[in-house]
């Protein structure tokens, strides 16, 4: 897998992360990208996207609140989590724009947010 999330973890209802997904260098340069959340018993979702030129979407659910950027001298994006509420508990990975499920996944990184 050339996209690894990391950064997650328990925070309060209110908290902040950031979460970083080292990219490799090909895929950097060719894709966009994007994070995508699933929550136990739901779907996977994605939670925002950016494109090579730096053009960012994120989903209703979280504008405002989360910011996605990327780093083109580390090959990193980022996803910062702010105002976090408990339904934005989930497993958040990162992966091209436009992957489904049969595509090669990380493992992601558990963001618990509790109440």
């Amino acid at each position: 897998v050339q996209l690894q999330a990391s950064g997650g973890g328990l925070v309060q209802a209110g908290g902040s992360l950031r979460l970083s997904c080292a990219v490799s260098r090909s895929t950097f340069s060719i894709n966009a990208i994007a994070w995508y959340r699933q929550a136990p018993g739901k779907l996977r979702e994605v939670v925002a996207s950016i494109s090579r030129s730096g053009a960012t979407n994120c989903a209703d659910s979280v504008k405002g609140r989360f910011t996605i950027s990327r780093d083109n001298t580390k090959y990193t994006v980022y996803l910062q989590m702010n105002s976090l509420k408990p339904e934005d508990t989930a497993v958040y990975y990162c992966n091209r724009w436009g992957s489904n499920m049969s595509d090669a996944w990380g493992q992601g990184t558990l963001v618990t947010v509790s109440s």
